[in-house]
């Protein structure tokens, strides 16, 4: 098996995001999608005050993110988890609320560098693509959907123009021979994507394997429920800092966001009145980009979208009898 490798996106901001939060005695992040751990392994370098929750839905993510951050004992805490799981870890772990949370949204260094797990077109694989260990894979997907099915997944997901032309191959190559592995499927795409078509946008498997990966994992409906439990957690001058890389995505965190910053005072009113202030401020102006340098040194960076609210004022118990601060 191959080993991962990891190089954090946007590191330095994401701290700098996180560090008014946590650079307090007893401060706590939730580290929604722990991967390999280094977004976490900054923080806990930096600001010696925090510890850190790691949630992550793939054992051997948290087994690999365990031995990098070993050295920081009882400060990190791994726990088996889908993120929008949060108010359940939370109860758990005995906390009625935290000081920050992050996301760091789509596949893992880690998923995409082990060949086994399917997500990388690059080399034939297994079409798995599960971030856990659990539910249907890929090939499932490939071998048992409809092509209408099929057809939604890879327009909505992958956003590709050719979808429909897509799913009718699929369904009529899995008849003579089911999907199993991630060479067929790319053969499929370079034979049905036109030839001008596969000389922009990057490989022409891309849409699709961001399609499937997202469906596999139930990626959105996931981050929909995450999002507002999330906002919940964090106590006043707490922070949701969220990077994403796909237009779905980076649209819901922004719904979310401007749903729980916006003021419910009609707006012909001169004046806000005391106590109908929005409980929560973006920190972030619009979604931040990486720079020309990051990307060229990473080019996972190329697409990513960073977000930030933070918690201004307490709100009033949730309808579960959590506070969302205190």
């Amino acid at each position: 098996m191959a080993r991962p490798s990891h190089v954090p996106v946007l590191l330095d901001r994401v701290v700098a995001l996180l560090s008014p939060a946590l650079d307090r005695p007893g401060s706590v992040l939730v580290d929604c999608t722990l991967g390999l751990g280094g977004h976490t392994e900054a923080v806990l370098e930096r600001l010696g005050q925090a510890r850190v929750i790691g949630i992550d839905r793939d054992p051997a993510a948290l087994d690999l993110a365990g031995q990098r951050l070993a050295a920081y004992g009882d400060r990190f805490t791994a726990v088996h988890a889908v993120y929008d799981e949060i108010p359940e870890v939370l109860d758990d772990l005995g906390l009625d609320h935290v000081d920050a949370i992050f996301f760091d949204l789509g596949v893992s260094s880690m998923q995409l560098d082990v060949r086994e797990r399917g997500f990388a077109y690059a080399e034939d694989a297994p079409l798995d693509m599960r971030m856990g260990s659990t539910g249907p894979t890929a090939a499932d997907v490939l071998n048992t959907y409809s092509a209408p099915e099929l057809t939604r997944v890879l327009r909505d997901y992958g956003e590709e123009k050719f979808a429909r032309k897509i799913a009718g191959a699929v369904v009529r190559r899995r008849e003579s021979e089911p999907f199993t592995t991630s060479a067929a499927l790319v053969e499929l795409l370079y034979a049905e994507i036109p030839a001008p078509a596969r000389r922009t946008g990057g490989h022409p498997a891309k849409r699709t394997f961001q399609a499937l990966r997202m469906e596999v994992n139930d990626e959105l409906a996931v981050l929909r429920r995450a999002l507002p439990a999330a906002i919940d957690a964090i106590g006043v001058g707490g922070r949701v800092v969220v990077e994403s890389y796909h237009s779905l995505e980076d649209r819901l965190v922004k719904q979310a966001f401007t749903a729980a910053t916006r003021s419910e005072v009609p707006e012909d009113l001169p004046f806000v009145p005391e106590g109908s202030e929005p409980a929560l401020r973006l920190v972030t102006r619009g979604s931040e980009k990486a720079d020309a340098s990051e990307i060229e040194a990473n080019p996972r960076a190329a697409s990513v979208r960073l977000r930030a609210v933070e918690r201004v004022r307490p709100t009033t118990p949730t309808a579960t009898g959590r506070r969302a601060a205190r």
